[in-house]
């Protein structure tokens, strides 16, 4: 049985992500900062802070403990800032976001590579977001340059790991709605807002049982699994006005 692991599993993606891969068959342990008050009792929960390395290695240790091993791990655990102008936001804001998914990042593939290495395979994924293919959004400027350098680190580990057991992907879950989305909108914005997201997002419950389902598939090292891709948004874009979604409703 596949053994999965997914940090920042309490909320959003990363709880849709848990439930997604338990739904499939998968063995799934996951981590938050405080444990969730709802989470799905046949998972294990393990509390870690994803930018201390002693965290990580707890959760690898807890999880083979339980498990036996460690197939896949999915870096999911990533904050957004307000938003606001560079200059505007609080300078513990900017460094909780670069803390969290960039160095986050780095610590946790530094602990996980070493140890899929020493066990012989694994898969490490690293999720994307705003500004990993260059767009760019003032507003989040923090956020969006993580995201990019995240997508550098992922294809640099691809190549350290060239010609071992061990491979190295990106998931790429495109514009979801979660509270990260709809944050710090004023209410006239965010009615503007929600005309492109009614195109372009998704649910959680849509997107991630599709993005699991390729993540056990697997991928080559270095590869990218993209639920939103550009000729997914340009059908959406040119079929809108056919085309009735409201994310925001109760259905």
């Amino acid at each position: 049985m596949t053994v999965v692991v997914v940090t920042g599993g309490t909320r959003g993606i990363g709880q849709g992500l848990v439930r997604s891969f338990l739904a499939l068959g998968a063995q799934v342990a996951y981590c938050g900062r405080s444990a969730p008050v709802d989470g799905p009792s046949e998972a294990l929960f393990v509390t870690a802070d994803v930018t201390r390395r002693g965290d990580v290695r707890s959760l690898w240790d807890a999880t083979v403990d339980k498990y036996g091993k460690v197939d896949i791990w999915v870096n999911n655990a990533g904050l957004s800032n307000s938003r606001k102008p560079l200059w505007q936001l609080d300078p513990a804001e900017i460094d909780a976001v670069v803390d969290v998914n960039l160095r986050g990042t780095l610590q946790a593939g530094a602990v996980v590579l070493d140890a899929m290495l020493a066990q012989g395979h694994g898969a490490l994924w690293n999720m994307e977001g705003l500004g990993s293919n260059g767009q760019i959004v003032a507003g989040l400027t923090p956020y969006g340059s993580t995201k990019r350098g995240l997508t550098y680190a992922t294809l640099a580990m691809a190549k350290e790991l060239t010609g071992t057991p061990v491979k190295v992907g990106l998931l790429s879950p495109g514009m979801v709605v979660t509270d990260l989305l709809t944050r710090d909108y004023e209410p006239a914005e965010l009615e503007k807002a929600k005309k492109i997201f009614n195109i372009l997002a998704d649910r959680v419950e849509t997107v991630t049982p599709w993005l699991a389902r390729r993540v056990l598939a697997g991928t080559r090292n270095g590869g990218r699994v993209a639920w939103l891709t550009r000729r997914k948004a340009a059908y959406r874009f040119a079929t809108a006005a056919f085309t009735r979604r409201d994310l925001f409703g109760d259905s």
